[in-house]
C-alpha cells in the first residue's frame, strides 16, 4: 500500500467506532503471535467507541489513516499522543492487513511532529511485545520490562520505551 492508497488526518469524535475496529483488528490479528489466546481476548475485551471519545475530550489527540479494505471505505489504523506535565506518551495501531506496509511510522511521524510542535522533550510507551521492533525502528529506546494492567484488570507484558526528541 503506497500513501496514494491512504491518507492521514487528524481524528474526530465520528470516528471513534472505525477507530475501535482497527484497534480490536490489530489485536487480534499480530497479538496471537506474541501472546496466548487468552490474553490476546482481554486485551481486545471492552474496545468501544466511548473509549476513544473520552480520551479525545480529555485531551488525547488521534490520527487515523483511511483507506479501503475490500473496496470499503476504512480505518487502517491509528497513532494516539497525550502530552502533559506528568507524561508524554503515545501508541500506534494498524490494522493486520495494513501491517508492514509504512502506514504505522506515516502515523507515527504525524503524532511525532505534534508533540515537538507542542514542546515535549521525550516520549513514552508502554508497548506489547508487538510493537517493540516498530518502536525501535522509529528511534525509541528500551528503558524497561514489566507489565501493565489491561481493561479487563488482567496484567499484559509490556516493555517501556522511550525517545528523546529535543535536548533540554
Amino acid at each position: 500500500m503506497t500513501s496514494a492508497e491512504y491518507s492521514i488526518r487528524r481524528a474526530h469524535p465520528s470516528d471513534a467506532s472505525e477507530i475501535a475496529a482497527a484497534h480490536r483488528d490489530s489485536i487480534r490479528s499480530i497479538g496471537p503471535q506474541f501472546y496466548p489466546p487468552s490474553v490476546v481476548e482481554d486485551w481486545g475485551a471492552g474496545l468501544t467507541p466511548d473509549i476513544y471519545v473520552n480520551a479525545m475530550n480529555g485531551g488525547e489527540i488521534f490520527f487515523i489513516a483511511v483507506g479501503q479494505i475490500e473496496n470499503e471505505p476504512a480505518v487502517l489504523g491509528f497513532a494516539t499522543l497525550r502530552i502533559d506535565d506528568s507524561r508524554d506518551g503515545g501508541s500506534v495501531y494498524v490494522r493486520g492487513v495494513a501491517t508492514r506496509r509504512g502506514i504505522g511510522s506515516a502515523l507515527w511521524r504525524m503524532a511525532e511532529a505534534h508533540a515537538i510542535a507542542k514542546g515535549a522533550a521525550s516520549i513514552q510507551v508502554q508497548t506489547s511485545l508487538s510493537g517493540v521492533e516498530f518502536y525501535k525502528a522509529n528511534g525509541f529506546e528500551e528503558i524497561g520490562r514489566g507489565t501493565t494492567l489491561l481493561m479487563s484488570g488482567r496484567s499484559i507484558t509490556c516493555v517501556f520505551m522511550q525517545k528523546t526528541l529535543m535536548e533540554t
